[in-house]
């Protein structure tokens, strides 16, 4: 059987404006559920804050219609209906120190996450300026912060090095601290929280949607042209890149110029839109 595997991003293009799934694309994901094709959600969230955001819409994990979840930007790979992680990454307590040494140089206002399964746990470091998506996400998570001080001992692994930029980084700084951390992966994203900061995640060198991606599709011995991918964001580029067929809605952030550019966004239906035109269904008129 030729199956196909269909993957989502969640915040900004399976979740709507006000973070919630339409009826519609819950019924398309179940209808290629039907049509024998594995759904996959590929999301920056932690585990416990996709989990917090499913509650949030009183959707039960188990009556999503979804099988797989790759989640912390591809860090983890959940089986969803299993409720089993399958695989994971992490950086070590050294490259916690370098990591950090670098956004110190740059200024940046960061956060440490704990290792898979308790990465919604971190500690934060402030410069104490300007910077309101930080303390946002902070006050959300205050439960699990901690500051981080000198005499703090950082996790002995972590999933990632977070840095929040207010207002987005300058030209070329990007390429900059790549080059400075090209023993990891760098993924650029926008803030889900006020859609205008800038977030810098620093990972495994193997962690990225696409290289979970890669790995699940392998694991079902699904190829990569039969793999369709639908996103909004920066972080969403390497797995657009790398999937047979991509789609962007109409949303998606200025220069993700990466797959076809659809003409509704993600508060249209746009994932449903995507399934109709990769040819995986017929194409949804709403």
């Amino acid at each position: 059987m030729n199956r196909h595997l269909f993957i989502t991003d969640l915040d900004g293009t399976l979740f709507n404006d006000g973070k919630d799934i339409s009826d519609t694309d819950l019924d398309t994901l179940a209808r290629l559920q039907s049509r024998g094709v594995v759904v996959a959600i590929a999301t920056g969230r932690s585990l416990y804050s996709f989990q917090k955001a499913l509650a949030a819409i009183n959707l039960e994990k188990d009556l999503l219609p979804v099988d797989y979840l790759l989640f912390s930007t591809g860090a983890g790979v959940l089986d969803i209906k299993q409720n089993k992680i399958l695989r994971s990454s992490a950086i070590s307590r050294r490259d916690v120190i370098k990591i950090t040494t670098c956004f110190d140089r740059a200024g940046f206002d960061y956060m440490v996450h704990k290792a898979i399964p308790d990465t919604h746990f971190f500690f934060y470091k402030s410069r104490g300026h300007e910077n309101p998506d930080f303390y946002k996400r902070i006050e959300l998570y205050q439960s699990f912060a901690s500051p981080l001080h000198p005499e703090s001992e950082v996790y002995a692994s972590a999933t990632q090095v977070l840095a929040v930029v207010p207002g987005g980084l300058v030209s070329g700084q990007l390429a900059e601290l790549k080059a400075e951390l090209a023993g990891y992966s760098v993924i650029h994203a926008t803030s889900p929280l006020d859609h205008r900061s800038a977030w810098i995640e620093v990972f495994h060198h193997q962690t990225s949607k696409s290289q979970a991606a890669a790995w699940l599709s392998s694991e079902l011995k699904i190829p990569r042209n039969r793999v369709v991918a639908v996103g909004n964001d920066y972080n969403d580029h390497d797995m657009l890149e790398w999937a047979g067929q991509s789609f962007c809605v109409a949303n998606a952030v200025s220069g993700l110029d990466t797959g076809v550019l659809m003409p509704v966004s993600n508060n249209a239906h746009g994932v449903s839109r995507a399934a109709g035109m990769s040819g995986l269904l017929e194409l949804c008129s709403t």
